[in-house]
């Protein structure tokens, strides 16, 4: 399977793993087995650059390695391969983390009566500022009622989008 790397999400996913120097290790690896030194020849990439996004996909199972002990010198040769088909796992691990993480919001949002500070110092739970005496506990200017129902609303929408995405 070959993996399209002009698409965004891919694109992207794999960006915030490995940075834009990452891309071009990636963009310009050589096809097979090659060393760490061969990449960053071939991708004018420096060399710690090269490693470390090696390392990050290896991480992340889009890269295996092999070693190769040299006979007379006894040194080790690691040789990569990216291997790039295990991103759609990668992608819906992200998703679920995602969707775990915005349903967790929501049942805070759901669980929490929210006050904002007049001087726009925060959001505070209603147990905050019953401590306070309804006044902000960064300034000590009043706070009012923030109904989060668009809050509530909002993440309640993304989450079924994401909950119908097919990766």
């Amino acid at each position: 399977m070959l993996v399209d790397l002009d698409n965004p999400v891919i694109r992207g996913l794999i960006s915030n793993l490995v940075g834009e120097e990452g891309m071009d290790v990636i963009i310009k690896m050589p096809e097979g087995e090659v060393t760490d030194e061969e990449v960053t020849i071939v991708t004018e990439v420096p060399l710690n650059v090269v490693r470390r996004t090696l390392y990050i996909l290896f991480e992340n199972r889009l890269a295996t390695y092999r070693r190769e002990r040299n006979k007379d010198s006894g040194w080790l040769t690691y040789l990569w391969k990216m291997d790039l088909n295990g991103v759609n796992e990668l992608l819906d691990n992200e998703l679920n983390k995602l969707l775990k993480n915005l349903k967790t919001k929501l049942e805070f949002e759901d669980q929490n009566m929210f006050y904002v500070c007049v001087n726009h110092c925060g959001r505070f739970t209603f147990d905050v500022v019953t401590e306070t005496e309804y006044l902000c506990p960064n300034c000590g200017e009043d706070v009012t009622f923030e109904d989060n129902d668009i809050i509530k609303h909002s993440l309640k929408k993304r989450i079924q989008e994401l909950e119908n995405v097919e990766t």
